[in-house]
């Protein structure tokens, strides 16, 4: 692109956020905006495409996409190692300071909830983990714990994605180490580190892009991925990869090849509906509406527009 197709930003403009749900697109949005900048590079704020030797199955930005815009915190650890919301904010706020000091602008984008929020708004002061209390939380099944987190705080627990246990465990941890509820530390939240942006589709336009992005990945060797990953020790955070277990539940023969996409967009589509429930919630995000026939391109240029 020559610089005179690049759209200008005021100097010390803050970081971008580009977020929406898993299929809305925000990645390819991303990609056009840092490319119509000019004067930015792309951190990522997914737990998942940390991982190497896993960039189908994490639907991570593709070696295309990587030539035109720079990408960070994308395929640098191995699937045996553990990602962690607190550590990724670190190393996206240290790569966004050092962008910002070299006159670029960071675009973060990413599905992450709690990964996101740690870089927008900074790390909870909520109390620190209790090994003891850990251990014991962890020792009893989802249902026990779901149960004492609503019996303790409802509120809470309503804003928690109640299916995943490590979620549910310290979130509980909080409640009873704090003496407080969650919405009390939550609400200690500093105001976000830059501008916002979530691309909303249709939930039935959502659903088909979800649909045929499963078939996609399953085209494009996620089968073969996940059975080269075979003997290796997954990591708790690797682990969880949204569609993981559905290939392995196909390479095990549990699933029958046309059961695994729809077991894949089914997952996904769940996943889907939590994040539009989070991403709601976040009132500092500017909503861009993808209409049928909008491009990447045009959404970008929307958002560039308002970054003026």
């Amino acid at each position: 692109m020559t610089a005179d197709n690049q759209i200008n930003v005021p100097c010390g403009t803050k970081p971008v956020f580009i977020l929406g749900p898993t299929g809305s697109g925000k990645s390819a949005v991303a990609v056009e905006l840092a490319e119509l900048l000019g004067n930015a590079e792309i951190i990522s704020t997914d737990a998942y495409q940390v991982y190497k030797r896993m960039p189908i199955i994490t639907a991570a930005p593709t070696l295309e996409e990587k030539s035109r815009v720079k990408h960070h915190l994308v395929g640098f650890m191995e699937p045996t190692e553990n990602n962690d919301a607190a550590e990724h904010a670190r190393r996206a706020g240290q790569i966004s300071a050092t962008l910002r000091e070299g006159g670029m602008l960071p675009v973060h984008t990413g599905g992450s909830g709690l990964y996101v929020k740690f870089i927008t708004h900074g790390i909870s002061p909520a109390p620190p983990s209790d090994a003891a209390l850990r251990a014991e939380l962890e020792a009893h099944s989802l249902d026990e714990l779901v149960t004492r987190f609503k019996n303790l705080d409802a509120e809470g627990a309503a804003v928690t994605d109640l299916q995943n246990k490590r979620y549910v465990v310290r979130n509980l941890e909080i409640v009873i180490l704090g003496g407080k509820p969650l919405s009390y530390w939550r609400n200690n939240w500093v105001e976000p580190a830059g501008l916002g942006f979530c691309i909303v589709r249709d939930t039935d336009k959502l659903d088909a892009r979800i649909a045929c992005r499963a078939e996609q990945m399953l085209r494009d060797g996620a089968i073969e991925e996940v059975a080269a990953l075979e003997g290796t020790v997954l990591s708790i955070t690797a682990s969880k990869t949204l569609g993981l277990s559905q290939v392995q539940d196909y390479l095990q023969g549990r699933l029958t090849r046309s059961e695994l996409a729809s077991a894949i967009a089914l997952a996904t589509r769940q996943y889907a509906k939590r994040q539009r429930t989070w991403l709601r919630r976040e009132k500092w995000l500017t909503p861009i509406y993808a209409g049928a026939g909008d491009t990447p391109r045009m959404l970008a240029e929307r958002i560039a527009a308002l970054l003026r």
